[in-house]
């Protein structure tokens, strides 16, 4: 029931006043059961976080996919270094000479922009070369761990259509409200809505009209993947040519191992274009998994880059100032 009850939090978590109960309506579990599994599952580690999940993009922010190619022995100083970005979200030290990969975000009002915070990040941690991959096109990002053994292999990649929406002050409050993980209590939101002096409807008609329009990707759980049994997780990146790669891109979006998929520019260092998250149990069935692709996908060739090291996984604190201070401080440390 642990499992059912992991991969139900991933997919689909209830936006109601007692979430918890609605999970154990579905499961056929008490409310304090559920509660409980849960808790016992975020004290272990497994359960990272409880949250809104935002598009970066939708919300006006800046971001890319960055590859940092570090020397070994200065990895722990650039790591320190890059760590320090508040827009940082995900760090990871990777098996390829570009060996430190990260995703930075910037805010709209950055007052260094995006290509100019990666310069000067990477003249901090002496990089000896970078790559910025930006997304030219997204095809998937769900990541939904297969904890029940019993999900086909192959989902439906259902492109959605979003309704129009002028962020109020009232959304852009709740933003920043429901970006952090919530407690394991029956009604987990009722700190939000007495801080925001709003009632239950008000806040989850606010909340549904962030997802209806695209702005909020959805309400989930976030695993730690290998704490909850998935430890080899590969990036693959694939050269595929340009004509065909929208259509590969969906071919390998399908696979429902795969909770990433992107296309992203070519260069003169970098051949490959469509990247690809696959998670496995293990690095033998990683492999398999990916070889399964392979048999599907039409390429040129394509790299199977493990992550050896994570040094950071969090998400973006939106709203905040948090960002700017820190590009203030760059500034300032610049001039002085």
């Amino acid at each position: 029931m642990k499992n059912k009850i992991l991969y139900e939090i991933q997919k689909n978590f209830p936006l109601h006043s007692k979430p918890f109960k609605k999970i154990g309506e579905k499961l056929g579990l008490d409310e304090n059961e559920v509660i409980q599994i849960i808790k016992y599952e975020k004290d272990n580690g497994i359960i990272r976080q409880i949250s809104g999940i935002f598009d970066t993009k939708k919300l006006g922010y800046k971001s890319s996919l960055i590859a940092f190619k570090v020397n070994k022995d200065s990895i722990d100083k650039a790591v320190k270094i890059l760590n320090s970005h508040p827009g940082i979200s995900h760090n990871y030290e990777r098996n390829h000479n570009f060996n430190i990969w990260f995703t930075i975000a910037v805010p709209p009002d950055s007052l260094l922009g995006l290509e100019k915070t990666v310069k000067i990040l990477a003249k901090k941690a002496f990089a000896k070369d970078f790559i910025i991959l930006p997304t030219k096109k997204l095809f998937k990002i769900s990541v939904k761990l297969d904890t029940t053994g019993k999900e086909a292999k192959k989902e439906k990649i259902v492109k959605k259509i979003y309704k129009d929406l002028s962020l109020t002050n009232l959304h852009k409050k709740i933003i920043s409200l429901v970006q952090d993980d919530i407690k394991i209590t029956s009604e987990p939101f009722f700190d939000i809505i007495k801080k925001l002096n709003i009632n239950y409807d008000t806040f989850f008609n606010n909340l549904n009209e962030l997802k209806d329009a695209g702005y909020m990707r959805r309400y989930a759980a976030i695993l730690n993947h290998r704490k909850a049994g998935f430890g080899a997780n590969a990036m693959v990146v694939w050269d595929i040519d340009e004509e065909i790669a929208e259509k590969m891109g969906e071919k390998i979006a399908s696979f429902s191992s795969v909770s990433h998929c992107y296309l992203r520019p070519k260069f003169y260092n970098w051949p490959y274009n469509l990247f690809s998250m696959v998670h496995g149990k293990s690095k033998e069935e990683t492999n398999a998994l990916v070889n399964e692709i392979e048999q599907e996908v039409i390429y040129n060739s394509n790299k199977y880059l493990y992550s050896s090291r994570e040094f950071k996984k969090v998400r973006v604190k939106y709203y905040t100032d948090d960002i700017n201070n820190w590009e203030k401080e760059i500034q300032y440390e610049t001039i002085f």
